[in-house]
């Protein structure tokens, strides 16, 4: 199965409606897809090193580690199973005087999970927030507006979510 490729930090989103390449699962036999992505990423440690990732744009295996507090063994396991399925990717790099390591990238499917990654967010700000305050905002940034995630019609109408059915596929 081919593997998405990267792309490039600095592009926003991909086109609208466009189908993006599959990316392989331990569960590809699953017919719902919420258990496909849960296979992949559905443990506290993976949706931390996404955070780091995608968020935080932290790519370096010392920096990971650093910064969640995660044992390398279990580390180096997340990292294996989302390059084999196809949310990251490994590049060499090398710093002068060490040898050559890998750094991990999110692919284009990487990228989308920031999407799954502001809800999970925007959901404990709403629901069990901090005393201190929330820990980040999710804003335009070009305007710096504040964004929040919700269902939207192809008119880009805001649905609320008590309106909207999951229909299963027939």
């Amino acid at each position: 199965m081919t593997r998405p490729s990267s792309v490039d930090p600095e592009i926003d989103t991909p086109d609208a409606g466009r189908v993006a390449p599959p990316v392989s699962t331990p569960a590809e036999d699953a017919y719902c897809s919420i258990e496909r992505t849960i296979a992949i990423i559905g443990d506290r440690w993976t949706l931390l090193i996404l955070r780091e990732v995608l968020i935080f744009g932290l790519t370096r295996f010392a920096d990971l580690t650093a910064s969640i507090g995660i044992a390398p063994n279990v580390l180096t396991n997340r990292l294996d199973r989302l390059t084999q399925c196809g949310v990251l990717e490994q590049r060499d790099y090398r710093d002068a005087g060490s040898r050559t390591r890998q750094s991990y990238h999110p692919t284009e499917a990487g990228l989308e999970l920031r999407v799954l990654l502001a809800a999970l967010g925007q959901w404990g700000d709403d629901f069990i927030p901090p005393e201190s305050g929330v820990s980040a905002t999710r804003e335009l940034q070009q305007t710096g507006q504040q964004v929040r995630l919700g269902f939207v019609t192809d008119e880009t109408l805001l649905t609320p979510t008590d309106e909207v059915a999951f229909v299963p596929a027939v």
